[in-house]
C-alpha cells in the first residue's frame, strides 16, 4: 500500500498536543497542579489560607496549559522542516519506506516500539520521544485507512 501526503499545520499542532498530553510525566504534573489549584481554592473558601495560594495555583495551571497546548506544539512545528514537505510511504509486510524528493528511508517493523492512533494521524514511535506522524488524509478513503490500521496493528504493539 502506498500513500502520499503533506502535513496540515492545524492537524499537526493537534497531534503534537496529543503527544505531549499523553506523556505520563506531563499527565502526572497536570494532575498534581490541578489538585493543588482545587485544594488551594477549597482552603481559601474555608479561610485556612490567604489568596496568594489560590493565585499561585491558578497561575501555575494557566502557565502549564498555555505551555502544553500552545507553546510546545508551536515550537516543535516551527523547528521541524519535515512538516513543510510532501512525502510518500510504502507499507509492506516486512517494513515501510518513507520517500521524499531528496531520498528515502526504509524501516523494518521491529524498529518501532509502539504506535498510537489519534483522530488525524498514526503516531509511529521509535522510542518514547521519537516518532513519525502518518496522516490518515494520505489514504484515498476510509477503507484504506482501515487497511493501514490493521497492518500497523498486526506489526506493532499499541502504546
Amino acid at each position: 500500500m502506498t500513500i502520499h501526503f503533506g502535513y496540515e499545520k492545524p492537524k499537526v499542532l493537534q497531534a503534537l498536543r496529543y503527544h505531549f498530553i499523553s506523556r505520563p510525566e506531563i499527565r502526572i504534573m497536570l494532575i498534581l497542579v490541578n489538585v493543588f489549584a482545587l485544594l488551594s481554592i477549597l482552603l481559601y473558601a474555608l479561610k485556612k489560607v490567604g489568596p496568594m495560594a489560590f493565585l499561585i495555583g491558578s497561575f501555575l495551571w494557566i502557565v502549564l496549559m498555555i505551555s502544553f497546548w500552545f507553546l510546545l506544539p508551536a515550537l516543535v512545528y516551527r523547528r521541524a522542516v519535515t512538516f513543510k514537505h510532501s512525502f510518500s510511504m510504502d507499507f509492506e509486510e516486512d517494513g515501510f519506506t518513507l520517500r521524499h524528493d531528496r531520498g528515502q528511508k526504509n524501516w523494518a517493523w521491529n524498529a518501532l516500539s509502539h504506535y498510537v492512533e489519534s483522530p488525524h494521524f498514526f503516531h509511529l514511535y521509535y522510542d518514547n520521544r521519537s516518532f513519525l506522524l502518518v496522516p490518515k488524509s494520505g489514504c484515498r478513503d476510509s477503507d484504506e485507512v482501515h487497511e493501514l490500521r490493521m497492518l500497523i496493528k498486526s506489526k506493532v504493539k499499541k502504546g
